[in-house]
């Protein structure tokens, strides 16, 4: 065989091996791509030996003198395993880096349509406020109105303004990162029996029952300022979303550590509640509002979510009372769950489980 042919005879066998494996590395590199970049030099190596191989059979070297060759591009194998291994590495690097990138930008781009919503929401609720301030004061400027009613109108606008201000201002210090808790050990039941008393006269108002239940003395070292306001926050809500006539329940109870249940369940129980002042304090709030959309759940904690017309804040709030419980759960190292209950009346309601670690 003229050395020509050889090189012909080389070339063939080696194109055939090399694109029976490139198609190979590719059908793996769909599933597998880090398992595909440590084969892919071995491919190479194995087109080169076969060609070469092939060829030296053909120039009619002997069986031993060809096993030489073969076994010589052989030992090439460990080097093209290590640049392989390299090349897997590199690849599960830039790839894990690229879904952190792409996750990381999925996460801004969620963020930034929260707060663009938040910003749209909150600036349509300053200006109702806004606009009856301003048909008072014309009201009081023609005569129709008595001075005496219109500022009594005014004034109770601004309080209602001034919450809103106040609620963005510890939405934004809860979720700032220099923000730091004042912990003390504190009775959460006293939290929660203070937290009823100031919402009986606005649930009296609204014709809706106040009551309370606590276990056991439960004391846990956490912020009695801010979880005042969580408290306060999921008391609100209940009374503004339930009918006249219905009930909003409290209940505080102790949560050993790491106990699966809420209070009463059978899974709290047999997990044990602990010694006060050890493990987590529970408090439920149970409402009557009808029950929320499954669909809905989820968005229930997001600052200024709007959800169905039963549970549109209709005066009061920048409707981030809810994402302020989950900022004080979380600063703490808790939880805040909703889920939708029956009631003993045969109704449907909510049940907001917030879960303070000790």
């Amino acid at each position: 065989m003229t050395p020509l042919a050889g090189v012909a005879l080389s070339a063939g066998v080696a194109a055939v091996v090399g694109l029976g494996g490139a198609a190979g590395v590719l059908a793996l590199g769909r599933r597998r791509p880090t398992a595909a970049a440590v084969l892919a030099p071995l491919v190479v190596v194995a087109s080169v030996a076969a060609g070469v191989y092939a060829s030296a059979r053909a120039m009619f070297l002997s069986e031993q003198d060809s096993t030489t060759v073969l076994w010589l591009l052989l030992a090439t194998v460990p080097v093209a395993l290590v640049i392989g291994l390299a090349l897997a590495l590199r690849t599960h690097r830039l790839a894990t880096e690229r879904a952190a990138a792409v996750a990381a930008r999925d996460r801004d781009r969620e963020v930034e349509e929260r707060r663009r919503e938040l910003v749209a929401w909150v600036s349509h609720d300053l200006r109702t406020p806004l606009a009856a301030v301003r048909a008072l004061t014309e009201a009081m400027e023609d005569g129709v109105t008595r001075p005496a009613d219109a500022a009594a109108g005014i004034l109770a606008e601004n309080r209602r303004m001034s919450e809103m201000v106040d609620d963005l201002l510890a939405l934004s210090r809860l979720q700032s990162t220099g923000f730091e808790l004042s912990r003390e050990p504190t009775d959460v039941g006293d939290l929660a029996s203070d937290a009823l008393a100031a919402m009986s006269p606005a649930a009296e108002a609204r014709g809706v029952r106040l009551t309370g239940e606590v276990a056991a003395p439960v004391v846990v070292t956490v912020d009695p300022r801010e979880v005042s306001r969580a408290l306060g926050n999921l008391l609100s809500n209940a009374v503004r979303h339930t009918p006249a006539g219905g009930t909003v329940c409290v209940r505080v109870a102790p949560g050993g550590p790491g106990s699966p249940g809420p209070p009463g369940s059978p899974e709290h129980r047999a997990a044990g509640a602990g010694p006060a002042g050890a493990g987590t304090a529970v408090v439920q709030v149970t409402d009557g509002c009808g029950g929320i959309p499954d669909g809905d759940l989820s968005r229930v904690f997001e600052a200024g979510w709007r959800g169905t017309a039963a549970r549109t804040p209709g005066s009061g709030g920048a409707g981030i009372g809810l994402s302020i419980v989950r900022s004080v759960a979380e600063a703490h190292g808790g939880t805040v769950e909703v889920a939708n209950v029956a009631l003993p009346d045969g109704g449907h309601g909510c049940r907001f489980t917030l879960t303070l670690p000790g």
